[in-house]
This record gives C-alpha cells, structure tokens and sequence, in this order.
C-alpha cells in the first residue's frame, strides 16, 4: 500500500504512521528522518541539505526530492509505504507522481488527518517544547493551511479524510477502515 500522510502538526500523523506502518506491513517514511540519517551519514545529499539548513534556508524540493527518491528504491518499500512530510506541494506531488510513474506505480491513497485548530495548539503546547508558544503554533497552522489547501484539492478524489480527535486506537481504527482493513 503505497500512502501519503497529511495533515497539520500536531495531528498525530507520526503517532498514527508507527501504527499503520507495523498493522500495513510497510516503512514510515518521514522527511524529517530521511534528513537526520543523510546528514547524520555525511552522504552527499545530506552534505548539501545541511549547507542549506546551516544557512537558515528550506532545504530546496530538488534536494528532498532526491532523498526521497533514494529511499523508495531501498528493497522495503517496494511493496509499498507510509510517506510524512512529503509532498508539502503541488510541485512536489506531482514529482512523486513522475518518481511512481518510472515504476508503473501509483498511490493507494492520501490519509488527511482532520483536526480542529484548537486542538492542535492544545495538543502542541502539552508537548512542553521550548519553541511551542500558540503564537508560533499558529503561525505554523497558517503555514501548513496555506500551502496543503492546494495539495487537497491536486489529490480529489484519492484524499481520504480521518477524523483525528480521540484516542490513538480509535483514529487508528478509523484510519484503518476507511483503507478497508
């Protein structure tokens, strides 16, 4: 099963990714990880991910791109994957599209977690995060609203919206239903 994961931070999309990725039987794969590892290994994509990050830049689509790329060619997730962080987008989705395309593949699905603003800030400002203020929070929803209005409409019919308020299990479960198992 090959998915996108969207949804705003604080959604619970990681959390939700642990469980699927182990119940689906394929990788999590997030950005935020694949950037760590690159940098952390020195390899030539993260040499030069870090120069922009070391610079105060975004790290540009050409590059995650790249780092994505490389890590859906590794043998475990041939069969299929639970892709965080990437595409943020219309861009970026439509090179995964091309990146799947080479492949004769195509996604199963786009999981939207759902959730209300006000949750989300309650949920980030729990976290105790030194640069989790509401003001920064919101900032960031304003970011991620901006910038995935565009992506849900790109994706149509293949969004699969889930409701993400409750308890893990339950939006689990839900999530899990609405992909049919």
């Amino acid at each position: 099963m090959r998915l996108v994961l969207l949804g705003p931070p604080g959604a619970g999309k990681g959390t939700q990714a642990v469980l699927l990725s182990e119940k689906l039987g394929v990788p999590h794969i997030s950005t935020g990880d694949l950037f760590r590892a690159n940098i952390g290994e020195g390899t030539p994509l993260g040499v030069e991910a870090k120069s922009y990050i070391d610079a105060g830049k975004l790290v540009p689509t050409d590059v995650t791109a790249r780092m994505v790329k490389s890590r859906l060619e590794e043998a475990d997730a041939a069969e299929g994957f639970l892709l965080d962080g990437f595409p943020r987008t219309v861009e970026q989705a439509e090179i995964l599209q091309d990146l799947l395309a080479e492949n004769g593949q195509n996604l199963d699905g786009v999981l939207n977690f759902v959730v209300a603003e006000d949750v989300v800030v309650e949920r980030m400002l729990a976290r105790g995060r030194a640069d989790d203020n509401e003001e920064t929070i919101r900032t960031r929803l304003g970011v991620y609203r901006d910038e995935t209005a565009p992506l849900i409409e790109h994706y149509g019919d293949q969004i699969i919206s889930i409701e993400a308020e409750g308890e893990v299990e339950e939006i689990n479960d839900r999530a899990m239903a609405a992909l049919g198992k």
